[in-house]
This record gives C-alpha cells, sequence and structure tokens, in this order.
C-alpha cells in the first residue's frame, strides 16, 4: 500500500463491526442451531430418527430399533459488504462516522445471514402448512393459524419448550395486534398495545421482518405472506468464516475500502420443526 493505516486503527474498526453486528436484526441468526469454524464449502449436520422401545422375552435376543441415521448438507457461500470511504484520511477520523459506516457494513451482513435462514426454509418441505382459509376465508395472520401452528409442532413431538420461534411480516404483525385477545389486557399481562410489538408470546418468540432489497418473507401470487413457525433445533446455521473486515487503500480510487466479510449457509436439520403459514395480505 501506498498509503498506511494503523493496525490499531483498523482493530477498532473491525470491532466496531462486530459490536453492531451482535446488536441488530430480529433475531433469527439466534434462534436456529450454529456451528462454527466450519472447514470447506459445505458442512453435513446430522439427524437421527427415533426409537421405537420393545419388549424381549426372557433368554432372547434384544432386537435392535434400527435408528435411522441421515446427514443434511448446508452450503456455505462467500459474502461481502464492501465500500469505498476516505474518513480514515484524516488524523483524527470522527468516531460517528466510522460508527455509521461499521453498523452499515454489519447490517448489510446480518440481513444476508437472515435471509440464508429464510431461502433455506423457502428451499424446504415443511412439515406441516397452515392454510390462509385457517380462521376465515382468505385472512391474514391470525390466532386460530398460531394456535394450528402450535398444534402441528405438538403432534410431531417437537420439543414444548423456549426455543419455539414465528416470523411474520409487518403487515402480520398489525393483523395480530389487531386481535382482541393479543392487544387486550384482558387476555395477556403483557400489553402489545403499548409497545406496539409481540416479544414471547402463545410459546413463540415472534422475528418481524420488514421489506427487504434481500428478499424478506416470500408473498406468493394472490398476496400471499410465506411465514414460519419452527423450533431452534430444527435448523442449522453452518459458519466457515466468522464476521471480519479488512480496510486497504486503493489508490486508482485514492480512497479505503472497507469490506466486511462472512461465509456461511443454513439447512433444514428436521422438517417435523418447521410449520410454514400463510397468511393473505391482500
Amino acid at each position: 500500500m501506498s498509503k498506511n493505516l494503523s493496525a490499531a486503527a483498523s482493530t477498532q474498526f473491525d470491532d466496531m463491526v462486530k459490536h453492531a453486528f451482535q446488536t441488530m436484526g430480529s433475531g433469527i441468526v439466534a434462534a436456529v442451531t450454529q456451528r462454527n469454524n466450519v472447514v470447506g464449502d459445505t458442512y453435513k449436520f446430522r439427524a437421527m430418527g427415533k426409537g421405537l422401545a420393545n419388549q424381549k422375552p426372557s433368554q432372547a435376543d434384544v432386537t435392535p430399533m434400527d435408528i435411522s441415521h441421515s446427514l443434511i448438507t448446508a452450503t456455505l457461500g462467500n459474502w461481502n459488504a464492501p465500500e469505498y470511504t476516505d474518513i480514515f484520511d484524516a488524523a483524527e477520523v470522527n468516531f460517528d462516522e466510522k460508527q455509521e459506516l461499521a453498523s452499515t457494513i454489519a447490517g448489510a451482513l446480518y440481513r444476508r445471514q437472515e435471509q440464508i435462514i429464510i431461502d433455506a426454509m423457502d428451499a424446504a418441505t415443511p412439515g406441516a402448512t397452515v392454510a390462509t382459509s385457517v380462521g376465515g376465508a382468505d385472512t391474514n395472520m391470525n390466532i386460530e393459524k398460531v394456535v394450528e401452528a402450535s398444534k402441528e409442532l405438538n403432534d410431531a413431538g417437537v420439543p414444548i419448550d423456549q426455543d419455539r420461534h414465528i416470523m411474520v411480516s409487518a403487515d402480520g404483525l398489525r393483523a395480530m395486534l389487531l386481535e382482541t385477545q393479543v392487544g387486550s389486557s384482558d387476555y395477556n399481562s403483557v400489553q402489545a398495545l403499548m409497545t406496539g410489538t409481540l416479544d414471547y408470546w402463545m410459546g413463540f418468540h415472534w422475528h418481524i421482518i420488514e421489506t427487504r432489497s434481500e428478499g424478506g418473507l416470500n408473498i406468493a401470487a394472490g398476496d400471499v405472506r410465506e411465514c414460519y413457525a419452527w423450533h431452534k433445533s430444527a435448523v442449522g446455521l453452518a459458519t466457515g468464516i466468522d464476521i471480519t473486515t479488512k480496510v486497504d487503500w486503493i489508490a486508482q480510487k485514492t480512497s479505503w475500502l472497507c469490506n466486511g466479510m462472512m461465509k456461511c449457509g443454513a439447512a433444514i436439520r428436521d422438517t417435523a420443526g418447521l410449520i410454514q403459514i400463510n397468511a393473505d395480505e391482500t
């Protein structure tokens, strides 16, 4: 490089990006099973089937349960979030401006990581699908759909614990907040209308996905939004290269190139723990 940037400044910027990455987003990344430090372009999540106990007559040989084993492959991709900037030219860098750039890079990487998870859900065959007719003909998100999704998970033997999640669009959240049983304190100790959102309700952690350039939640013909309910153990995210940044001086541009990088991929480990919810947003 014809121009030098101190190692301290570069490290500080990398730390800023990582900090911003950990504090933003809708929380989907933390709602899946993660495998880090993956070597190679693929990672195979191991899936183990259920066992069935059986009786054994005296002195007879035991009968193995023949538990099935399978490997679910997640393909890792390389992702970059680069931007040219001259904010490192000054002897004293404006902290706010550098923080804004760090937040922008971190946001781009986080949304992409979430989209990788959503795309894996879209590509999979869910354990069950909740139709738009549940709760009324051609309806948006409603209590009946949430109850139906919970029932499907229960029937599949998915653990009833704090690791169940659900993600909807902004319009889906609006529809839920208009439900009397959701917004009224007569039905809930937490008044959703006071906060304008749902955090933990009906046994699910709620995640709101806004309209995104990355794609967001798919909307099919007839304005049907494809939302999902899932258990953390059912979805896997494999990371080969954790979020990192590099700052290089590009002479042709007379600017610094700040680039955020990561390598990751997602896969559905157990389709029984994934439920698709179709919500008509017409």
